[in-house]
């Protein structure tokens, strides 16, 4: 029979805080497991609470920061720095599954001691055995208890609808909930964007995917929704040369490349004026792996208040599966920024490429490049299509509107929204879409989904 101090595991504890103070991402996957107590070494709980109290405020977790935290927080001494240094080089692999024998062994603690708690007061007349046995059943009931447990009662969902729903729409309430777009028939079908959700903006190229990304960012940072965009292939001048395009209506060739005229330079100026104030943030690094990029949004998150985040784009993002395929890769980013979006309260919008079809192109859900599994994480997929840049015309029932100069918005999944397509102006020239004033065909009505 193992006594309690068989259930502890210190090659899994030194190897995991090991983890967690050398790579990035550890700790966001498993601070949901973990907690404090499921370490027996006191330098390893102490570690992590440093990591914790840094991950918090948004600050790195590495050696130099832990070791400072651990300063401050009045735990550490000459030999500290020493101690976390040679704790770095004792990573491991598979540290999720760690997470999981340190938390399923912290259970199995708790379960000893209640158990002892049982046998010592049920062997002494003096305990009254009723309290004695409500004492222990709520030691038991606490042995699966997480640091943020996430389970809720069906009176608490029930409370939360009425709050934030219901009561809302029987007041006559906003038909926006979410950040606004923007774009009117988007914002009526969604009611904005919402915290928590995935959205998946998917065309081929030259569509429009980052401009059309832009318009929305620009239109949420308006309404004081702070935003973040991540572009692996523009760098903040050009990004910042399609938001300006949009709002002065001058070219982005030329914000970029030609000499401005004394009109066209009061226009940039004057927009300049209002976009500067605006909540936008960029993260100009030149990386395209994704534990680089969840750590920074976390960290504007923390610092920023960011309520909204742009990522462009998918299939240029990397992430470390040794010996997986691009479909996998592609799968397991998708999961982690909804699962992203989710644990912090804010909207993820992630530009993914489309395979090419040379005998049709317009664009389908199957069509999403390297994985179907993007579609499946995410709350909303938004196809692009602009049949002008193949000499063809819209799908029916839009067959007969005019294409030059005009965009397809295809809502393809609308997890809670359902599906809808409308069509916007689109102008190259500034890269700017714009409501439409599009005939439509009269056998169409609006919100129809044409697929």
């Amino acid at each position: 029979m193992k006594t309690k101090a068989e259930l502890y595991d210190l090659d899994v504890e030194r190897n995991l805080i090991g983890s967690i103070i050398t790579y990035a991402k550890v700790l966001d996957d498993v601070r949901d497991l973990l907690c404090e107590d499921c370490f027996s070494d006191s330098l390893h709980r102490h570690i992590y609470a440093a990591a914790l109290t840094l991950n918090s405020k948004g600050e790195p977790v590495d050696i130099l920061t832990v070791t400072d935290e651990l300063r401050r927080m009045g735990v550490a001494d000459d030999m500290t720095p020493y101690h976390v240094a040679t704790l770095s080089n004792s990573v491991l692999g598979d540290y999720y599954y760690s997470a999981q024998v340190l938390a399923e062994l912290l259970s199995r603690r708790r379960a000893w001691e209640a158990g002892q708690k049982l046998i010592g007061k049920a062997l002494d007349l003096t305990f009254d055995l009723t309290d004695t046995l409500e004492e222990v059943n709520d030691s038991l009931s606490g042995i699966f208890s997480t640091p943020a447990s996430s389970i809720s009662t069906i009176r608490e969902a029930v409370a939360e609808l009425y709050e934030n729903h219901i009561n809302r729409n029987l007041a006559g309430g906003t038909e926006l909930t979410g950040a606004p777009t923007g774009f009117k028939d988007f914002d009526a079908q969604s009611g904005g964007l919402h915290a928590g959700n995935l959205i998946v903006i998917a065309a081929e190229t030259s569509q429009g995917k980052t401009s059309f990304a832009m318009s929305i960012a620009l239109s949420a940072a308006m309404n004081d929704h702070a935003v973040a965009i991540y572009s692996l292939e523009m760098g903040k001048a050009e990004l910042m040369a399609r938001m300006a395009a949009c709002a002065s209506g001058v070219a982005v060739n030329k914000l970029l490349y030609n000499k401005l005229g004394e009109i066209e330079l009061k226009q940039v100026d004057g927009s300049m004026h209002k976009l500067m104030h605006l909540p936008v943030y960029f993260d100009d690094k030149s990386t395209s792996n994704i534990d680089v990029i969840i750590s920074s949004i976390r960290t504007m998150v923390a610092k920023r208040h960011i309520q909204g985040v742009v990522v462009d784009y998918l299939q240029i993002l990397n992430v470390n599966m040794k010996g997986s395929n691009k479909e996998q890769q592609m799968a397991e980013v998708a999961r982690r920024l909804k699962n992203l979006a989710k644990d912090l309260g804010i909207w993820i919008i992630a530009l993914s490429q489309l395979n090419r079809d040379g005998s049709n192109h317009v664009p389908t859900l199957n069509r999403l490049r390297d994985s179907g599994q993007i579609a499946e994480a995410a709350d909303i997929v938004v196809l692009l299509y602009r049949p002008e840049v193949y000499d063809a015309n819209y799908p029916h029932p839009f067959k007969d509107a005019p294409t030059k100069g005009t965009a397809m918005v295809n809502i393809a999944k609308g997890r809670n929204i359902g599906l809808a397509s409308f069509l916007l102006f689109f102008n190259a020239s500034t890269t700017r879409f714009e409501e439409r004033t599009i005939p439509i065909p009269p056998e169409v009505k609006d919100g129809d989904n044409p697929f």
